[in-house]
């Protein structure tokens, strides 16, 4: 069997690569990893240790893409740019949050870093995700002031959570709230009362 091919066909489902020929060849199995750098001293500069250690997982995905990390309100933002780069995302932006808990691992390994956030976005995924809710949210919130009657939405993820309780913190006629524990976790929207 070949090797090649069943790690394209891996990365395709992931929607890493589209299995073409043109992705650089894997490192010799002896070769440092390139991430290995990352885990810097305690006293490094978090958004140091956060660039590098992208730059070493992109560089082995597409040498094409670029990162910017910049220091964000509440957590370190990242922004990775390039022709393909919304492909990193992956299927439901899972293959974008399993790099956000690894950049967060990585970070955490530094001393007195194990509270900072992190935040990554390829392509202007997140941003787009972040509109649909939005625009999701604004349209139940008129079904529910229409109606009278709660929507529960299914179980998403407490970032997903997050953009519908701001886009419909100031409303008028309804008001949001979570319920439901870990995984299960979901938003309801309901009418407000007074």
């Amino acid at each position: 069997m070949d090797n090649r091919t069943n790690l394209d066909d891996y990365l395709a489902g992931l929607g890493i690569s589209d299995a073409d020929e043109s992705a650089p060849p894997p490192p010799a199995p002896d070769a440092a990893p390139a991430v290995a750098p990352a885990l810097g001293a305690a006293h490094e500069d978090p958004r140091v240790v956060l660039e590098r250690f992208l730059r070493g997982v992109i560089a082995r995905i597409d040498p094409e893409l670029s990162v910017t990390v910049t220091q964000g309100e509440d957590a370190l933002e990242a922004e990775i740019t390039g022709e393909h780069a919304a492909r990193l995302a992956g299927r439901d932006g899972r293959t974008l949050g399993a790099l956000e808990v690894l950049a967060y691992t990585v970070l955490a390994k530094l001393e007195g870093r194990s509270e900072q956030r992190v935040r990554i976005d390829v392509g202007g995924y997140r941003k787009r995700q972040a509109d649909t809710l939005s625009k999701l949210a604004e349209r139940l919130a008129v079904q529910v002031a229409k109606s009278g009657e709660p929507h529960e939405l299914q179980p998403m993820p407490a970032a997903e959570r997050r953009i519908l309780h701001i886009t419909l913190k100031e409303h008028p006629d309804v008001m949001t709230e979570s319920v439901g524990e870990g995984a299960s976790r979901r938003l309801i929207i309901k009418p407000r009362h007074g």
